[in-house]
């Protein structure tokens, strides 16, 4: 036996299982451990939707306001 790792669209999803699980002998394990929920997705996008340019600081001045922060 052969292991294979899919990476395919959401919406596709359901079809994609539905016809693998009639072949015999196939297993199908999600790994979902890993996976950021859509709901999270759908905010992380309409933020940087609204986000004005100077809303972003480079990681060096994020770095520096983090030690700020919690190295007291």
């Amino acid at each position: 036996m052969r292991q294979l790792t899919v990476t395919i669209p959401d919406d596709f999803y359901e079809t994609f299982v539905s016809f693998f699980k009639h072949i015999p002998d196939v297993s199908i394990d999600e790994n979902v451990k890993d996976e950021v929920p859509l709901w999270q997705q759908e905010m992380v996008l309409e933020r940087m939707k609204n986000a004005k340019p100077e809303d972003y600081i480079s990681w060096e001045e994020s770095k520096k306001r983090r030690d700020a922060k919690w190295n007291k």
